[in-house]
């Protein structure tokens, strides 16, 4: 038995630190540089010998020893994890035409001529992860997400061997978030394959899905066992200095231990990139792991800064495609599905085929121009491609496999759901069920959307639900919901008494609403967040807005003649106000207002901008507030911003206001504004 008592002799801390070094070196010279210098038995040799010191002597068994990337007990879920700074998305460009636009933007928002440098990474097919470091060592892992919240990975990332659970070196930040891709690689892939079969267990479709099946382990032994690695690819939320380009901090970053690609590189110019592109697409058949494309961002940290993001991605970054991966394969059938506001959308169904990873049967058709188009008949062999590696398209028709048991194509002339008629308006490519509410299809996705968040906030209540509800015949339309009976629900799958009780009480509860939420809740084309808090500002009460003839409505802010005709058009569908009224009846009401011109509200013509956590309400609610008071609510600051409200945890918003010199509130503060308006 060890005694955690027991002092340690000289010789064998020397000995342990040495193992240290030793088993640190070789992993770095096997996960970092690929150029392992031991045999594995070597080094497992050398690991036991690490493992039995630190048995006997538990006081020198720290987080940061090799031993303890594996050992922690399996979870039993992962817990949520809040993103200190959001994990955004890239746009994409798939031409050389597009990467010369975004070359274009960014000399216009930085006002130059000048050649912008860009870093130029491979965009691996893996999954997206933040590393958040305290004093160097290690704290947290967490998936991308949603980008504002993901999953605590922690454990699971501990156990590979390229992420260091220390830093090496010195001069880093206090507190360090570094981003970056776990991938599998090819080789590390198939042999996972192969004692996949080798145990009787199904094989993994491509590197990625391993990956992230790896990755999502409940129990971190097993996620150990996988040959997973990480390049880093930028950092998120810092305290402390970094270097002034994004290439120089991950060359950094590489000094403190971390693996960055050996194809980094900085160029100039749109041209400088579109060479870089060229070049790795045609090495990226030879590369010892899967990319999908390239990274470009602009190298300047500063120039970053200027260029700042728009609501899901940075302006000074973008994600040039490669070409999609093709396959040939035979046009068994389409069939034709109704959306929530009635549009038909012709579905191929496919000779099922192998593109790009996975397996395809099914592609959107998009519409009858799409189909006239391609020229396209029932038996024909098509081209099939995964438009930007994701949703399978059909491309062309290979004109030497048309025979004679071609078919045409034909659109119902009734809807496939309810049978009501197809139109097609003037000017529009998309055909549409009028059936409206009284299609099954549509009524599943209008009830969906009528329950969302944004709309009536119904809790509880999820598609599945609905779909439930809809096909147990409980639901026929909207204002159905709200007579819903504890005993007739609690019995159904994924119910009981208990959650039954709860959404009546979610319902009961989103009975008292706003008028811009319920015009929004109603589904109108074209009609959002924002057109609906105009229509309802504009007019104060739902009886104006129903009265109001098309020129009327083109008045409201944001409302053209298309949306006004769509709006003009759902008001004049006779069952569209008997579900007005149906909810109404079942005890759906908000408050009355008076008509407001939008220039008398107080905040007309401000931009605020909403960052770190807010305690006394959601930033939803924050954001409601000051919607209604006309002011519009930014997703990123600007010269151009008039205030940032910062509660705890703000970052690089609340830092980019103070270098700005703008106004910023707290939140008490704000209440205290806000409530005096």
């Amino acid at each position: 038995m060890s005694n955690p008592e027991l002092s340690v002799p000289t010789k064998v801390l020397e000995h342990r630190d040495k193992l240290v070094s030793t088993l640190n070196y070789h992993s770095k010279q096997y996960y970092l540089l690929d150029q392992p210098e031991l045999p594995d038995a070597e080094y497992d040799r050398l690991f036991q010998a690490l493992k039995s010191i630190e048995e006997a002597y538990p006081s020198l068994r720290d987080d940061t020893s090799p031993t303890q990337r594996v050992g922690a007990k399996p979870l039993p879920e992962f817990e949520s994890v809040t993103h200190l700074v959001p994990m955004l998305s890239l746009d994409n460009a798939f031409s050389d035409e597009d990467m010369h636009a975004f070359d274009k933007r960014i000399k216009e928002r930085v006002k130059s001529d000048a050649s912008i440098q860009y870093s130029c990474e491979p965009k691996y097919d893996g999954i997206a992860v933040s590393l958040l470091y305290r004093d160097g060592v290690l704290v947290q892992g967490a998936t991308r997400g949603d980008g504002a919240t993901g999953e605590n990975i922690t454990q699971n990332v501990r156990t590979i061997g390229s992420i260091p659970l220390a830093l090496v070196g010195a001069g880093f930040p206090s507190v360090l978030e570094v981003r970056g891709e776990i991938f599998m690689p090819k080789k590390g892939f198939e042999a996972l394959n192969t004692r996949q079969v080798a145990k009787g267990e199904k094989a993994f479709v491509n590197p990625r899905n391993a990956a992230a099946g790896s990755l999502r382990q409940l129990d971190p032994s097993i996620t150990a066992t996988r040959p997973l690695i990480m390049c880093a690819y930028s950092v998120g939320y810092v305290e402390g200095h970094l270097p002034s380009t994004h290439s120089a901090i991950l060359r950094q970053l590489e000094l403190w231990g971390f693996v960055i690609s050996e194809q980094l590189d900085v160029v100039t110019g749109a041209q400088g990139c579109l060479d870089y592109f060229a070049r790795l697409g045609l090495e990226r058949a030879s590369l010892p792991f899967d990319i999908d494309g390239i990274v470009f961002k602009v190298d300047s940290i500063a120039l970053q800064k200027t260029l700042g993001f728009v609501s899901r991605a940075p302006r000074w970054a973008i994600a040039h495609k490669f070409p999609a991966q093709e396959e040939l394969t035979r046009l068994n059938a389409v069939e034709f599905q109704v959306g929530r506001t009635g549009a038909i959308t012709p579905v191929a169904r496919l000779e099922p085929v192998f593109v790009g990873g996975v397996t395809v049967s099914n592609a959107t058709l998009h519409n009858r121009d799409e189909i006239d188009r391609l020229g396209l008949c029932i038996g024909d062999t098509v081209i099939v491609r995964r438009a930007g590696d994701v949703i399978p398209q059909i491309v062309a028709v290979v004109p030497n496999n048309m025979g004679e048991s071609r078919e045409p194509i034909e659109f119902p002339c009734e809807c496939p759901v309810c049978g009501s008629l197809v139109e097609t308006l003037e000017g529009e490519v998309v055909a549409r069920c009028s059936g409206g509410l009284v299609c099954e299809a549509q009524r599943k996705e209008a009830i969906k959307h009528f329950a969302s968040r944004q709309a009536m906030d119904i809790d509880g209540l999820g598609d599945k639900l609905v779909e439930q509800f809809v096909d147990e015949g409980l639901v026929n339309k909207v204002a159905d919901l709200f007579t819903l009976e504890g005993h007739s629900i609690a019995g159904l799958e994924r119910m009981g008494s208990k959650s039954a009780e709860n959404l009546l009480r979610s319902l009961e509860k989103s009975q008292s609403t706003t008028l811009p939420r319920f015009l929004f809740a109603l589904g109108i084309r074209e009609v959002g967040q924002a057109t609906a808090r105009n229509l309802a500002q504009h007019f104060g009460k739902l009886e104006g807005l129903i009265a109001a003839e098309e020129s009327a409505l083109q008045s409201v802010d944001d409302v053209g003649p298309i949306v006004a005709h769509y709006v003009y058009d759902f008001f004049r569908q006779p069952h569209n106000i008997e579900a007005i009224e149906s909810l109404k009846i079942a005890g759906v009401h908000w408050p009355e207002t008076e008509p407001v011109e939008r220039k008398s509200l107080p905040l007309e013509g401000k931009t605020f901008v909403l960052t770190g956590s807010l305690e006394k309400m959601t930033r939803d609610q924050a954001k409601e507030r000051l919607l209604k008071k006309g002011a519009k609510v930014a997703g990123s600051v600007s010269a151009k911003t008039h205030c940032v409200v910062a509660g705890p945890g703000a970052g690089s918003k609340l830092t980019k206001a103070e270098s700005l010199g703008l106004q910023i509130m707290d939140e008490a503060t704000f209440i205290e504004f806000i409530e005096t308006l």
